[in-house]
């Protein structure tokens, strides 16, 4: 009998692959399903991006493998953006790896620090993906929770009291998914004192920072942080390219160097035509920004009247692409999601796909366009 890895059995299917297609077989059924679940953007990228990427698949060479560092135009757009919009020097020819989206960089990153038995620091709620790629590469993870009454900051406190001995990376996400928390600066500084005291790189996964926030940060603006630090960011969000799967890793030459060991096994370079279309869309202006934000602006008032229907609590100030609602006392978040989906058609996400300390909560997407949320609304 073909038997699998052992690996497997630290892990299941994500939960979004596994319950769209439910959602998926009640819309072929003609039901009418909204679906609130995913961080999607459903908006064009730039017009120009499109042009540059047209324009690209006629130039020489386009067409063949790339370096596995990227174009060099790129890598100078990338250091060009950190500078314009938080601050941060960067190096374009050694502080800069593109990825493939930056989900690809928590696999690289894990391969690269990680050796069986490691520990690694998890929020609680946080993005799945970093629970479940740490059981792949055998390390232990340890979660770290945050709280509404901590404004979803992490503990340090708390924090200090952990047997930190073999803990290797931690990983923070601010602006925060799913609950849209800002990091603060304190947050930040704090956390690069504690990564120096204890030997702990820790990696800030920052793809929200432009959307619905006057005032992008990022982990790398603080004195020395990218002594132990890297960030993780990406075009999918604030430029609406998910498909086109761009993100970047920043840090010091002595942890990037290292993590290309990984990634030259995974991959033959990002695609030309898709590096001319980043260039262009990391050139951009303002204006775009502001754009975006106005029609996410308009969105999350809907969903704010349809969490106010369902008597949840939420952020007002919240940002990025999602309202995290925190359901009436003695709800629980996937029967509410199964209630909302069955008797509304309306799919949402429970927060439990978040961790434990998302049980109580449900999280909408803001990716759907005013129509619907209007049409969800009537529903009720």
């Amino acid at each position: 009998m073909i038997t699998f890895a052992n690996r497997l059995n630290t892990v299941q299917e994500y939960y979004f692959s596994k319950k769209l297609k439910e959602v998926r077989s009640l819309a072929a059924q003609g039901h009418p399903i909204i679906n609130m679940g995913i961080g999607s953007p459903d908006l064009p990228p730039p017009p120009n991006v499109l042009q540059a990427i047209q324009n690209s698949l006629y130039e020489t060479g386009a067409h063949k493998y790339q370096s596995y560092q990227g174009l060099p135009e790129f890598r100078a757009a990338v250091a060009r953006f950190y500078q314009d919009h938080y601050g941060v020097d960067i190096d374009p020819a050694s502080e800069v790896l593109p990825l493939m989206g930056s989900k690809e960089g928590i696999m690289h990153i894990s391969l690269a620090f990680l050796n069986e038995g490691d520990g690694v620091l998890i929020p609680n709620p946080g993005y799945p993906t970093y629970s479940s790629v740490t059981n792949l590469v055998g390390a232990e993870a340890i979660f770290y929770e945050l709280d509404a009454a901590n404004q979803w900051q992490p503990n340090f406190e708390a924090l200090e009291q952990l047997d930190l001995s073999k803990i290797k990376l931690m990983w923070v996400n601010y602006p925060h998914m799913p609950t849209g928390s800002q990091p603060v600066t304190a947050t930040y500084e704090k956390l690069i004192a504690f990564g120096k005291k204890h030997q702990i790189v820790i990696v800030n996964d920052n793809p929200y920072s432009f959307i619905l926030n006057e005032t992008p940060r990022s982990i790398l603006e603080v004195p020395g942080a990218k002594d132990i630090a890297l960030e993780l960011n990406s075009l999918s969000k604030s430029f609406n390219m998910a498909g086109w799967r761009v993100g970047k890793l920043l840090g010091s030459a002595h942890f990037l160097n290292e993590v290309l060991k990984v990634k030259t096994q995974m991959d033959s370079g990002m695609f030309y035509g898709i590096q001319k279309g980043a260039i262009e869309a990391l050139n951009l202006k303002q204006q775009w920004f502001d754009e975006q934000n106005e029609i996410y602006a308009r969105r999350q008032r809907r969903i704010f009247q349809l969490a106010d229907i369902l008597d949840c609590n939420y952020q007002n100030d919240a940002t990025g692409m999602f309202v995290w609602a925190r359901l009436p006392k003695g709800k629980t978040s996937e029967k509410t999601v199964d209630k909302l989906l069955y008797d509304k058609h309306i799919f949402v996400a429970p927060g439990t796909v978040f961790g434990s300390q998302g049980e109580g909560y449900i999280r909408f997407s803001l990716c759907v366009p005013e129509e619907k949320i209007n049409e969800a609304i009537q529903r009720f």
